[in-house]
């Protein structure tokens, strides 16, 4: 019933199109406090302005950096907002999940579940490999940190859940007849679009297999679970940990974290541990916990058109 609840008549699939291009303009808007920042750097320094990511975070406080990069997705939410009330005449909830209203407990259980892993794996890599990591930890910046984090990274998570997960999952629905399809689809543009993030010129295109078999995780959970709520602990749980616990020259954000890799960053199994091993064996704890079944008819059965019909029959009523 998830993609179900955004397919009606009046949501033709050019609407999602321009919807897509007014999030981004609310976006590249929130965009503009970071340019005048780096503007105002510039000039005070005499350098040019930055062409990547990596020189944004170099010529900026690594801190200052993170917040102006994230306020782009608050005003992108605000987009997400506009488009699906006034386009598309639905409500927030309704490309979030199919119950009343947001399940607290699912997004915690999911956030709890991959921080744990994620800080579990973090102290097995270091106790490994110390040789790989530098401790970089300093109480102000840190705390500093840690405030931006916990504040704007669930901001971004949400963001991008909302648009791949929600709007865009249902807006594919929309396109065909087959729920595969708009799976797949979401999974590869979520993937593609982390094509120029550090690590991708680093270790290559293969690492995109990491980025699309994410995307197609956070798919079957929101599928499964009828709405995005374990994706939303996840995403979050992922980004926020992540940025606290590790850095490197070669990762998309460089943060003020306790530990820094230092090591030269190459494609291993370890690489894709999570696609082939973890991702499939949390599923196994979702699917139990939450009693999920019939998997290949919300994964792969066609998309119900009936609610339409009873729509139309209580018009002309």
């Amino acid at each position: 019933m998830f993609i179900e609840q955004g397919i009606r008549k009046e949501n033709k699939f050019w609407k999602y199109l321009v919807g897509s291009i007014l999030i981004i303009l609310a976006s590249g808007i929130g965009q503009i406090p970071l340019l005048v920042a780096l503007m105002m750097q510039s000039f005070a320094s005499g350098k040019g302005l930055p062409t990547d990511q990596n020189s944004i975070m170099e010529m900026l406080d690594s801190n200052l950096a993170l917040f102006l990069i994230l306020v782009s997705f608050l005003f992108a939410i605000g987009g997400i907002y506009f488009v699906v009330k006034y386009l598309h005449q639905q409500t927030m909830i309704e490309i979030t999940t199919t119950r009343k209203k947001l399940d607290f407990k699912r997004i915690g259980f999911a956030f709890l579940i991959w921080a744990s892993l994620t800080i579990v794996t973090t102290i097995l890599d270091y106790w490994m490999s110390p040789q790989d990591f530098v401790i970089t930890f300093q109480p102000q910046p840190f705390l500093i940190l840690l405030v931006i984090g916990t504040l704007m990274i669930p901001i971004q998570t949400t963001c991008e859940e909302l648009v791949f997960r929600g709007y865009l999952m249902q807006g594919f629905g929309n396109l065909s007849l087959n729920k595969w399809f708009p799976l797949l689809m979401t999974s590869t543009i979520f993937g593609l679009m982390h094509i120029f993030n550090p690590e991708i010129e680093k270790m290559g295109y293969i690492v995109l297999i990491y980025y699309i078999g994410t995307g197609l995780f956070l798919g079957i959970i929101t599928l499964m679970d009828e709405g995005m709520e374990l994706s939303l602990g996840f995403h979050a749980a992922n980004n926020l940990i992540g940025a606290l616990l590790v850095t490197a020259d070669w990762s998309a954000f460089q943060t003020a974290s306790i530990l820094k890799d230092v090591s030269d960053p190459s494609v291993a199994i370890d690489t894709f541990l999570p696609v082939i091993i973890i991702y499939p064996a949390l599923l196994f704890v979702f699917g139990r916990k939450y009693r999920w079944t019939h998997w290949r008819e919300k994964l792969t059965g066609e998309i119900s058109t009936k609610h339409l019909e009873h729509h139309e029959h209580t018009n002309l009523s």
